[in-house]
């Protein structure tokens, strides 16, 4: 079974088996293969029941269409990006369906250089051989398929962004949610002198404790109360394929993506390049750019999603990127997104700086007011965001690089279409609390209208 609306902008994503079985699989991983010729490539999976399966065939599609594939097993998206990127190979498939619920399965596809397959760079190419079910030639030689052991490598590069020596013994909740950290943390941890209270350290699939996704408040409520009856320095919950991490602080408020983007851009620039370039999302408060700026860098502000901020940082030599979502880019990560390396990072930020978490972020808090990202269904997109040009043009300066943005003098937004719903989602900041509740509902007036 494939059902062609399993491709979407950045992945494959469906239900299983209904929209996307083995033998979708077996068609994906033969296309990608025809599509882009690959010599050599990897192909992991996680821990989702219907994985082992769906790598399987993802192995054979690519094999029988003459790739050679290292079959690394059990591991998380950043671990493909990684043996991508450090082997040198010509691309990889990660069979993972990221944060969904246990229902559904997918795809993450990279080329060489771990450059993700997306619907503006071949994708949607590889869904239509993939659909066409293309034979393999006529004399195609099976490539050869191996196992290859990604783990000691990973373990090494990630602990190679911090100074092991300098992070203190903090206690931290570790929320895995059943997912692939549970799998990644723990050679990490060994290595490391910090009190991890460890909690769904078991992949497991069907998800029994709570979905994987910490972006919604319902999965989060477990991580906050957990880190304040701890009395833990923090609390970090990861997605179900472990590219994405979030943070609540000792208080157990948690932590938006921007501000942690600001507190890693800071740490980053004054210990690896003072001056270099970091790239941030159209979303983000200007705690961002304002960060950067003070810490000697230089701010690159671009549109949203994994596939445009990866290209925009090879194109400039960026040496991090942040997005609201909680996706954080390494330049010395193949330019990829990495769960791992940001809690890392953070256990290192504050331990360096001797202070809770909460007094790290009351700066930030004091300072920065944000409605967070949100969602109105509309009927009509485009009409919506001229309508909302119409409004507030004459407030600030306008610019269309990812829906659109106004910036006004103590106020900013922005607002940009789903990729896959007809809803907008709105982000909203002012430099007062009453400011930004009164923008919010001007905004959120036209927008509901």
């Amino acid at each position: 079974m494939l059902d062609p609306k399993v491709f979407k902008a950045y992945d494959v994503r469906g239900l299983y088996p209904h929209e996307l079985d083995e033998e979708g699989a077996y068609a994906i991983g033969r296309a990608y293969v025809e599509q882009f010729r690959p010599r050599r490539m990897a192909v992991g999976r996680d821990m989702r029941l219907s994985s082992p399966s769906m790598a399987t065939e993802a192995i054979r599609g690519a094999s029988e269409a003459g790739a050679e594939v290292l079959d690394i097993g059990l591991v998380g998206t950043e671990m493909l990006y990684f043996a991508v990127g450090e082997l040198g190979l010509d691309g990889g498939i990660a069979v993972t369906a990221s944060h969904n619920p246990k229902e559904y399965t997918g795809m993450k596809i990279v080329r060489g250089g771990a450059l993700p397959v997306g619907g503006e760079s071949g994708l949607l190419d590889v869904r239509d051989r993939a659909l066409a079910l293309l034979h393999v030639p006529e004399g195609q030689a099976p490539g050869q398929v191996s196992a290859y052991d990604v783990w000691p490598a990973y373990v090494e590069r990630v602990l190679s962004f911090v100074d092991v020596s300098a992070i203190r013994a903090l206690r931290v909740v570790v929320d895995a949610a059943n997912g692939m950290a549970g799998a990644m943390l723990p050679p990490v941890l060994e290595r490391l002198p910090v009190e991890a209270v460890r909690c769904y350290f078991e992949p497991d699939g069907s998800f029994p404790n709570h979905e994987p996704n910490p972006l919604l408040p319902e999965n989060r409520e477990f991580i906050v109360e957990r880190t304040t009856s701890e009395g833990a320095d923090f609390g970090v919950a990861f997605d179900g394929d472990a590219d994405r991490c979030f943070f609540v602080d000792d208080t157990g408020e948690f932590v938006p993506g921007d501000f942690v983007t600001a507190l890693l851009a800071e740490s980053i620039l004054a210990k690896r390049e003072p001056g270099a370039k970091v790239i941030y999302d159209v979303r983000a408060s200007w705690a961002v750019r304002e960060a950067i700026e003070r810490a000697g860098g230089v701010a690159l502000i671009n549109r949203v999603g994994h596939a445009y901020i990866k290209h925009r940082m090879r194109e400039e030599g960026a040496v991090f990127g942040g997005e609201v979502s909680g996706h954080y880019y390494f330049r010395e990560f193949s330019q990829a997104d990495s769960g791992v390396v940001p809690f890392l990072l953070m256990l290192e930020l504050v331990s360096h700086r001797g202070q809770k978490l909460s007094e790290i972020l009351r700066p930030l808090r004091e300072r920065y007011f944000l409605t967070g990202e949100l969602n109105t269904p509309v009927p009509d997109v485009a009409l919506k965001l001229q309508q909302l040009e119409e409004q507030f043009r004459d407030e600030g300066e306008v610019s269309h690089l990812d829906g659109i943005s106004v910036d006004g003098e103590d106020w900013h937004f922005n607002v940009r279409p789903s990729n896959t719903e007809p809803l907008l989602r709105l982000n909203l900041e002012a430099r007062s609390e009453e400011r930004m509740e009164q923008k919010r509902e001007e905004v959120l007036d036209v927008i509901r209208s």
